[in-house]
């Protein structure tokens, strides 16, 4: 079963051919990354590493048991208990479910770990995928995307606002598992 897991160094080469294998499937539908990207891959991922180790970002990638990787779910500029969501998934996997399951998670670890309390996400008008992704997983739109943020594409903005349910066993007035009460 896949499983998302934080980036860290050793991710790089799997992110490497994931990101080269669907090269041209991902520029179908957002702005290719361009070979600058693949040429300066390693200083590019170390920054990345760095950003995340100054609290700026976190990355996740969403790994398979076989140690390659089938997605990308980053949380980015978090600031104020806000953070901009970006993601991708491999061709392969892609209109399974895989994406709206890592969104969600991610959305459920944004909460948990980060205190995050709102997620942003800006979608290209001709990437209908991720629209869907972002209505299953509790995004709605909330207005136009700047066109600059999307690589000079036309988009909307997606906002889910996030609640953390408390554990029903520490409500006020439910019984504890000793047999005390809470509140």
């Amino acid at each position: 079963m896949p499983e998302l897991k934080r980036l860290h160094a050793g991710h790089a080469p799997a992110v490497l051919a994931f990101e080269s294998a669907n090269r041209a499937y991902f520029a179908a539908s957002v702005p290719d990354r361009g070979g600058d990207f693949f040429d300066r891959f390693t200083a590019r991922y170390n920054a990345l590493l760095a950003e995340q180790a100054a609290g700026v970002c976190a990355f996740h990638v969403l790994v398979a048991e076989d140690g390659s990787v089938l997605g990308r779910f980053n949380l980015v500029d978090i600031e104020g208990h806000t953070a901009e969501l970006g993601y991708r998934v491999a061709q392969h996997v892609a209109g399974r479910g895989v994406a709206t399951a890592a969104v969600r998670e991610l959305c459920r670890l944004a909460a948990a770990q980060h205190g995050l309390r709102t997620l942003r996400a800006a979608s290209a008008r001709r990437n209908a995928a991720s629209q869907r992704v972002l209505a299953k997983a509790g995004f709605v739109p909330v207005g136009p995307a700047d066109p600059a943020h999307l690589s000079g594409e036309p988009g909307t903005w997606y906002q889910r606002d996030l609640v953390l349910r408390p554990d029903p066993a520490v409500l006020p007035g439910n019984r504890l598992r000793d047999g005390a009460t809470t509140g």
